[in-house]
């Protein structure tokens, strides 16, 4: 109940930008999915048809938008009951915090009677971070943890060998020699752009590395210690000094962007990215490309474990049908469709399927990167990738409710010294405010 209502307080901010979606899905047999502008999910939209094809008297309706936008309107309507949708796109910072509060539905019963679906075959780590008390509450998409793609041909011609686990001190001089501004491109590219889903992850993963805590063990707020000063400072003179232009409004795709034009020499992100790097429709720079693991400071490991599932809101009306369409564009099937569709590989949904892996001409088109993602996923453990011990669950994120506002309000104050605006003291001292509250609200319950 507590958290519940601690969600609820959050979405009071937010409200006001997330009405519209009711108007849409009034058919008895339309189906309406919350999903972000992805460019795998774009690709699963382009692809629905076939569903609609073989399932006659089904329509559906896509309410497609960038990832904080979709965060603000799922999160409000899921925890409202508004009904507006029958199927919403989250991840494992949503999945187990709203089964706990009985906002989704349990697909485990919806699993068992469809045994060729085989939940057996989605990665364990993966698989874990949406269930709840063992049931599964959303299905996987796609799956990913966190490294680094720099350009081999611009590394040789500098004269660098990239290690085989990189440190951030190593990265950061790198980004110096290969920052070439009169050629347009930048040492690294790091998101900047606020969004607790945006510039936090990498970030966080960054101030975990470096011995940072958000919150000590007894929920004291830890965001102006020496560590995550320092891990602060580090990321905010990185992108400013060897980052890519416009940082401060950079987030996934826009780096994406600059990366697959040849815009930058290094990009630190999701695993996801690869698919995109080797796409001969999207990118100038496909075979050019090394994948090394998350950069680390203090730690064995850095990288962090997300996935971009499907659920079904407890209040939706069609739930066979949407689990139905669930399992169509998260089956081992779907792999298949998406190669032959687009005549390449490296736009399947990677991380979610063991059996994805075992595909021969996966395995050849996706062997830059393939084993660097499932290494990745393996290594993205809480107990590795932080130094001391935190009262939370997340890598990239708190797992509270409170982490939606907190950590927006916390990346605003980071973009805004990432473009000059503030110091990182400033920064911080205005960010551990915000967290101060936060912590207390936890203390007082202890």
């Amino acid at each position: 109940m507590r958290k519940a209502a601690a969600l609820l307080s959050v979405l009071l901010l937010t409200l006001t930008g997330c009405a519209g979606a009711g108007a849409l899905g009034t058919g008895d047999r339309t189906l309406v999915v919350a999903i972000v502008a992805n460019p795998q999910m774009k690709d699963a939209i382009e692809l629905s048809g076939e569903f609609e094809k073989a399932n006659p008297g089904v329509s559906l309706k896509f309410v497609s938008l960038p990832e904080n936008q979709a965060r603000a309107k799922i999160t409000a309507s899921t925890a409202t009951e508004g009904g507006e949708f029958d199927v919403v796109m989250i991840s494992n910072y949503e999945a187990p915090q709203w089964a706990a509060n009985g906002w989704l539905e349990n697909l485990g019963p919806h699993i068992a009677a469809n045994p060729a679906y085989d939940a057996d075959d989605f990665i364990p780590s993966i698989k874990e971070s949406l269930s709840h008390n063992g049931s599964l509450y959303a299905v996987p998409f796609y799956g990913e943890s966190s490294f680094l793609a720099y350009r081999k041909d611009l590394f040789e011609q500098a004269g660098i060998t990239m290690p085989a686990k990189p440190t951030w001190t190593q990265i950061a001089e790198y980004a110096a020699k290969l920052d070439d501004k009169a050629k347009g491109i930048a040492g690294i590219c790091l998101r900047g752009k606020p969004g607790w889903g945006e510039s936090l992850a990498p970030f966080t993963t960054v101030a975990n590395t470096f011995g940072a805590q958000w919150f000590d063990k007894d929920w004291n707020a830890k965001l102006t210690s020496p560590e995550f000063k320092a891990a602060a400072e580090f990321y905010v003179n990185l992108v400013r000094n060897h980052g890519e232009v416009g940082a401060s409004s950079a987030g996934f795709s826009e780096c994406g962007t600059r990366y697959t034009q040849g815009q930058a020499a290094m990009w630190y992100d999701a695993t996801v990215m690869a698919g995109t790097n080797e796409d001969p429709s999207a990118s100038k720079v496909v075979g050019k490309s090394g994948y090394a693991p998350a950069p680390v400071e203090k730690t064995q490991s850095s990288g962090w474990l997300y996935t971009w599932a499907l659920a079904i809101p407890k209040v939706a009306k069609h739930k066979d049908i949407a689990f139905k369409f669930m399992s169509w564009m998260t089956d081992k099937a779907y792999v298949q469709r998406v190669a032959k569709e687009f005549g390449d590989w490296n736009r399947v949904p990677p991380g979610v399927r063991k059996s994805t892996y075992d595909i021969p001409e996966y395995r050849e088109a996706a062997k830059a990167y393939a084993q660097p993602t499932l290494d990745g996923i393996a290594d993205a453990d809480q107990r590795k990738a932080m130094v001391n011990p935190v009262p939370y669950p997340g890598i990239q994120f708190v797992g509270i409710p409170e982490f939606q506002d907190l950590g927006t309000r916390v990346s605003q104050q980071l973009s805004a010294a990432i473009a000059g605006q503030i110091t990182v003291d400033e920064a911080l001292e205005q960010s551990q405010e915000y967290a101060q509250t936060v912590g207390k609200s936890y203390q007082e319950v202890q």
